[in-house]
């Protein structure tokens, strides 16, 4: 049974390592392509927004309408192409956030209800993309794999330590040195 367990599980382990960019591509793709339309049709009716923002009592609706319907679209757009991921999570959560807060928070009654908006669903979906948008097999995965072939990102491990020798502690004044500061010694 344990030889069993131990093949499915580390089976099933293998696989899914396999597959770890699925998902975040699909939820890219999915939540870009709804975003990317969404923003298109409210530039298009900016007129009919702006007197929504106004009955939602968000302020300043001819300057928040059309930057929220933008970065809609605009959002939609990068996300499609794989581009800025982090970046454009950020005021996609804010945009579902203030979504929630003045257009549907009346008709909460419940954790249920709050939870079955589609716009917490799309907030869950761009707190997840943040910081996974290198695992979308995106332009923005490819920008940092060659970056740190580059040499152009370091590990903490390998930088060395900023503090004067004075204000070590002593085991780190007697360490061998690491980073760039090792490299240089070893060359001359």
């Amino acid at each position: 049974m344990n030889l069993f367990a131990t093949v499915f599980y580390d089976w099933s382990r293998v696989v899914a390592g396999y597959f770890a960019w699925a998902g975040p591509l699909a939820a890219r793709i999915v939540v870009g392509w709804v975003f990317l339309w969404s923003g298109w049709t409210k530039l298009h009716i900016l007129p009919r927004m702006i007197e929504n923002f106004r009955g939602w009592g968000i302020p300043a609706p001819e300057v928040l309408a059309p930057f929220a319907s933008g970065m809609e679209f605009v959002g939609g757009l990068l996300l499609l192409a794989g581009l800025l991921t982090r970046f454009i999570a950020v005021p996609m959560m804010i945009i579902m956030i203030v979504a929630i807060a003045s257009a549907k928070w009346a008709d909460v009654d419940s954790l249920e209800t709050l939870l079955g908006f589609d716009e917490v669903a799309y907030f869950v979906m761009f707190a997840h993309l943040g910081p996974r948008a290198r695992l979308a097999r995106s332009p923005d995965a490819a920008r940092a794999a060659a970056t740190r072939q580059a040499g152009g990102i370091r590990s903490i491990e390998a930088s060395p330590d900023p503090r004067p020798a004075a204000r070590r502690s002593p085991a780190a004044r007697t360490a061998p040195a690491s980073g760039c500061r090792a490299a240089a010694r070893s060359r001359s």
